[in-house]
């Protein structure tokens, strides 16, 4: 019994690396994607910000799960996870006011992340604490890596640098990569590249199944 909640929590922590990317498997929260990983340090800042509202709205809404009712339980998620959002957008404000500046409108938008509430009503309202934690530290990891390696691609390529460190010269850099369809561009490779290896496992598996 205890290694079977063993291995299923240990399921929730990984499910969001690579089998359900939020970006690159579930395509969820790609609004914000897009348009904040222009380079690696708004795409960090965005993912950090994220990940800190999924973990705590898992949390809270997983805790109060049963005193919810069933009618009203999208305002009430909605509510939690404005709550932490808030709370992230002041905390920005105060110690990290550029990157808050870059990101903008962005950071209270977090409250209508696909990924947030796709969590809250898919797993944290059907599931404990602990796996809610699990799953949005997961997801949240995720989430980071996604849109961390589209913002460092993109800032490589149109700029020639990544976190501002220089790695070619600026003249080799391609401008479109910070515009939208850059953007929609690398991001359709990576689909492709995550589909490609999802593809691969499952094969693999069915050929050692016989």
């Amino acid at each position: 019994m205890s290694e079977t909640n063993d291995s299923s929590s240990l399921s929730a922590f990984t499910a969001g690396f690579v089998r359900q990317n939020p970006t690159f498997s579930q395509v969820l929260g790609l609004c914000p994607t897009l348009a904040t990983s222009t380079n690696a340090e708004n795409a960090l800042g965005m993912g950090l910000a994220t990940m800190g509202v999924l973990i705590l709205s898992n949390i809270f809404i997983s805790a109060l799960r049963k005193l919810i009712p069933n009618e009203v339980r999208i305002p009430a998620y909605i509510s939690v996870i404005a709550s932490f959002v808030t709370i992230v957008n002041l905390l920005m404000h105060g110690y990290t006011y550029q990157l808050w500046t870059n990101l903008g409108l962005y950071i209270p938008l977090i409250v209508v992340n696909c990924i947030i509430m796709g969590r809250a009503e898919a797993f944290a309202s059907k599931n404990g604490i602990w796996k809610s934690f699990l799953d949005g530290v997961g997801m949240g990891f995720g989430f980071i890596g996604a849109i961390l390696l589209l913002g460092i691609t993109r800032e490589l390529l149109s700029v020639g640098t990544i976190f501002g460190i220089r790695i070619w010269p600026k003249t080799y850099g391609m401008f479109v990569m910070m515009l939208p369809p850059g953007a929609f561009l690398v991001i359709g490779l990576y689909m492709a590249l995550f589909k490609h290896i999802g593809n691969t496992r499952k094969k693999a598996l069915k050929k050692s199944k016989g």
